[in-house]
C-alpha cells in the first residue's frame, strides 16, 4: 500500500542558500539520525545532478545493516529535485523536495511517496515499525534544521 507523507517547513534564509545546502548530497549527514548509522559509500559530487546515484548503508533497525541506492531523477535548479531509490528496503521511494522563495525566506515542502511493499508482512512491519521510524526521520530532519537555519541570534 503506498503511503503519503507531506511536510512543510520555513527557513528564515534566501533560497538560493536553501538550495545550495541541499543540492550538496554530503549534507544527508546532517539531517539523518545518528543512530542510523548513515554513511555515503559511492564517490558523489559538491552537487548533485539528474541521473546522480548515490549509494549509502544504513542501520534503520535492529542494527541491521541495509544498502540503499538512489537516483537524483528531475532537478530544477532552485526550485524541486527527486530522488528515488533504485535498490533499496522499499518497493516504492519517490521524494519530493521543493523550494519556494518567500519575502523574508524559503518555504520548504518534502512530499514522499513510499510503499513497503512484501504482502501481509510488509504490511505488518509498516504497522510495526517503518511508518514510525519514517516519521521519526522527518521530525529530526525538521528540528535540525530549525536548529541550523532558524534560531535567533
Amino acid at each position: 500500500m503506498i503511503k503519503k507523507l507531506v511536510q512543510q517547513q520555513y527557513l528564515e534564509i534566501p533560497i538560493e542558500s536553501a538550495w545550495a545546502y541541499f543540492a550538496t548530497p554530503y549534507n544527508l549527514n546532517e539531517v539523518t539520525p545518528s543512530d542510523m548509522h548513515f554513511e555515503i559509500t559511492s564517490d558523489v559530487p559538491d552537487k548533485m545532478y539528474a541521473g546522480l546515484m548515490i549509494m549509502y548503508k544504513l542501520k534503520p533497525m535492529l542494527n541491521m545493516t541495509i544498502n540503499w541506492c538512489t537516483e537524483i531523477t528531475f532537478i530544477e535548479h532552485g526550485r524541486y529535485f527527486v530522488d528515488e531509490q533504485r535498490k533499496g528496503p522499499y518497493r516504492l521511494w519517490h521524494h519530493e523536495h521543493h523550494f519556494e522563495a518567500k519575502e523574508t525566506g524559503t518555504l520548504m515542502t518534502d512530499i514522499l511517496h513510499y510503499d513497503i511493499g512484501r504482502g501481509i508482512f510488509g504490511r505488518l512491519a509498516g504497522l510495526l515499525f517503518v511508518d514510525k521510524k519514517v516519521q521519526q526521520i522527518f521530525k529530526f530532519r525538521y528540528l535540525s534544521l530549525e536548529k541550523r537555519f532558524n534560531q535567533k541570534q
